[in-house]
């Protein structure tokens, strides 16, 4: 007789959705056909504000119900060979509110190992290890109500890893943090997650955090994954012009192929020619995804040899400071973006309105095919 129980296999996933749907109102909201993480992975959810990513979690948490399809944990269906209630013990969630008790720290972080009866001597032993482990021993004895929004989000981490969690569930832990609150909690997250291996589950809109700790990323849209893979894949290589605009593409150009000849094809993009590496049909309607890191620039009058195939007159059409470089939009015959160090700024004495040579290499090209009518 099968044990109604969940069992640890490690020769499968240790999550995974088939078919899942939750409709509310008679409205579609999420549809996930299949989704599969592997023990020991971070993966991150992320897309704009409404994309399903907290939906998700919800749902793969049994927070939300009802939905249809089904939720594996090491291969055996929740809610069938795996009751609820156990399921649920082998997960944390922390959502970008902290969700606090009205009582000290030490007892907030305590208080899933005093649920599941853990000795007195060995939960105070749990509690002082995650208190250090995120920076906030000297907080123990403080009510939660004191606590900054840095301190409180640091306190439901240290709560979540405090049960050991199989499964570690972040809803944007980090949206409503000041930025150096958030950089130094990401910084020893991402130190935690490294020693720790937690599975997680990482909501955010952020790609830069997703960047930081994921193994894989999944970009979601109006309920949807649309692309799953590494980040550097997901970034370098999107599937759709959503996509690449999502993960830092600035520039994003549709055109007709003209040429195409021994691996090298040329797309028409506002009378100009850009040439890109792959083959392509004439008449073929492309989409070229150009990274702005990878747009270089130099004087007019520069004769610097170079290996880019595209290289065009542009004008300076707006310059915005990013911090450590620049944002440089410039008008080619059509528009392009480019990234330049502040040193770069200053060199080439960049203004708006002025005319500037910029140059990529057709391998730094990304093509989107689809077929033109």
């Amino acid at each position: 007789m099968h044990n109604a129980r969940c069992t640890i296999n490690q020769l499968v996933p240790i999550l995974e959705a088939k078919d899942l749907e939750v409709e509310r109102g008679g409205v579609l909201i999420l549809s996930i056909p299949f989704l599969s993480i592997q023990q020991g992975e971070t993966l991150s959810l992320i897309g704009p504000n409404g994309a399903g990513k907290t939906t998700l979690l919800q749902t793969l948490s049994y927070l939300l119900k009802p939905f249809q399809g089904e939720i594996l944990f090491r291969g055996e269906v929740v809610n069938s060979n795996c009751p609820v209630f156990e399921y649920r013990r082998k997960l944390a969630m922390v959502f970008q509110e902290p969700l606090l008790f009205d009582t000290t720290v030490f007892n907030n972080v305590a208080s899933g190992l005093k649920i599941r009866r853990m000795k007195k001597e060995e939960v105070r032993h749990i509690v002082e290890e995650n208190l250090d482990r995120f920076g906030i021993s000297h907080l123990s004895h403080r009510s939660a109500r004191t606590l900054s929004t840095g301190e409180a989000q640091r306190t439901s981490l240290a709560r979540a890893f405090a049960i050991q969690p199989e499964i570690l569930l972040l809803d944007e832990p980090f949206a409503s943090l000041d930025p150096p609150s958030r950089e130094s909690l990401i910084e020893d997250l991402e130190r935690i997650l490294r020693r720790t291996r937690t599975t997680t589950i990482f909501a955010t809109h952020d790609r830069l955090e997703a960047l930081r700790l994921s193994d894989r990323m999944a970009v979601m849209n109006r309920g949807k994954i649309l692309q799953i893979g590494p980040p550097e894949e997901v970034m370098n290589q999107p599937v759709d012009e959503f996509v690449a605009s999502f993960v830092g593409v600035e520039t994003v150009l549709t055109g007709k192929v003209v040429r195409s000849d021994g691996g090298t094809f040329s797309v028409s993009i506002s009378g100009q020619e850009v040439e890109a590496i792959g083959d392509a049909l004439l008449e073929e309607v492309v989409t070229l995804c150009i990274r702005p890191e990878n747009v270089t620039l130099s004087s007019p009058s520069s004769h610097e040899i170079t290996s880019a195939r595209n290289v065009f007159l542009g004008r300076v059409v707006r310059i915005t400071p990013l911090g450590f470089y620049h944002k440089v939009q410039l008008q080619c015959g059509f528009p392009l973006v480019a990234y330049v160090t502040n040193q770069s700024l200053r060199n080439l004495s960049l203004t708006e309105g002025k005319e500037v040579k910029a140059s990529f290499k057709a391998t730094a090209i990304h093509v989107v095919r689809r077929q033109g009518r």
